[in-house]
């Protein structure tokens, strides 16, 4: 939800830093942003701006009971790629598996973040 949130193209934004990508997005996400879009307020519109992105994207299943935040983990460790969040625990638990993280620092500087 974060493009929304400060006013940033994330897919030009993530193509400046890393060149042509595909982007995907799991469909256990997407599902949880249909959830939270049903609400009223400032979270709701962010999860209604964030399924008309997702409409851009490739949808692929996480697969398995490990949960959404493990199966982002795992399937981008499968695949090699990156994971654009704003979620601070997700970030956290991604970059010590060793997965590069596109993240918002200030309010409209979009980083990739690695250790």
């Amino acid at each position: 939800m974060m493009p929304l949130e400060q006013g940033v193209d994330l897919f030009s934004e993530v193509q400046a830093l890393v060149g042509a990508f595909d982007p995907v997005v799991p469909s256990e996400v997407r599902a949880e942003l249909a959830g939270l879009a049903r609400q009223q307020g400032r979270r709701g519109a962010a999860a209604r701006f964030g399924l008309t992105l997702a409409a851009g994207c490739a949808e692929e299943s996480l697969g398995g009971d490990k949960g959404v935040d493990a199966g982002i983990s795992a399937y981008a460790l499968t695949h090699d790629c990156l994971v654009a969040t704003s979620d601070r625990k997700l970030r956290h638990s991604l970059l010590r598996d060793g997965v590069p993280v596109i993240a918002l620092r200030g309010p409209r500087r979009v980083t990739l973040e690695r250790r």
